[in-house]
């Protein structure tokens, strides 16, 4: 399991901001449930649903920006649960864009890959892997898009989502998997131990031009559309 504990570049457990935020909220107090529970709830809903400059960030710069998607918020929950010694690797996957739209609208809608990078968290609890794919989304986010489209109780595609359980997703985790985005999935890369491994073997198709239109202007406006979403506008 020693593999599946270590820190590296983008788990940078070890930074300062991590081993405070360890301290304040006592996760090392907690028996080993009840730790993966917290810092999964912790990730899920005070780190909320948006989008980071680029998939392979630092946990500490996802910490920082307050707010991340599947594979930002992977990566912190995955370096959150090694500083606590919660064995854990990450899953890669690519997933239709469809499961996107709403969210991202308009121009960047269109001009976005079919196929967008995507990962889940498996956390080794009681000889046992659990997918922990339903962090993604925060609980209030997805609160106001099911206010949105209270007719709807099974499937739902979009807006970040794509789940035959949208009246109540299986999102809470008690040794159970959590998923928020699984119906999407179209491509499936393996496990890998890191996510250093994982994007170094995989990265998102944007383009040069493409990928610095997203960072710079786009994504901005994607967030404060995920913002207007979650304020009920």
């Amino acid at each position: 399991m020693d593999n599946y504990l270590k820190a590296t570049e983008i788990l940078n457990y070890n930074h300062s901001s991590i081993q405070l935020l360890i301290k304040d909220e006592e996760w090392l107090k907690l028996d080993v449930i009840e730790r993966v529970q917290s810092i999964y709830n912790f990730v899920r809903d005070e780190i909320k649903f948006g989008y980071n400059i680029s998939d392979s960030i630092s946990a500490t710069k996802i910490l920082e920006d307050g707010y991340g998607q599947c594979n930002t918020k992977a990566t912190l929950l995955m370096a959150l649960l090694r500083a606590v010694e919660i064995p854990n690797r990450i899953h890669g996957f690519t997933i239709d864009k469809a499961l996107q739209k709403g969210a991202i609208s308009g121009i960047w809608y269109t001009i976005s890959p079919k196929n967008i990078l995507h990962s889940w968290v498996e956390v080794f609890v009681n000889d046992s892997w659990y997918f922990l794919e339903g962090v993604i989304l925060d609980k209030e986010y997805l609160k106001k898009l099911q206010e949105r489209n209270k007719d709807c109780k099974t499937t739902f595609c979009g807006y970040g989502a794509y789940t035959d359980k949208f009246e109540d997703p299986p999102i809470e985790w008690n040794l159970n998997h959590t998923f928020i985005q699984e119906k999407g999935i179209n491509q499936d890369f393996g496990i890998f131990e890191t996510p250093d491994d994982f994007y170094a073997k995989h990265q998102q198709k944007l383009g040069i031009l493409k990928n610095f239109v997203y960072q710079k202007i786009a994504r901005h406006s994607i967030n404060k559309n995920v913002q207007r979403i979650r304020e009920g506008k």
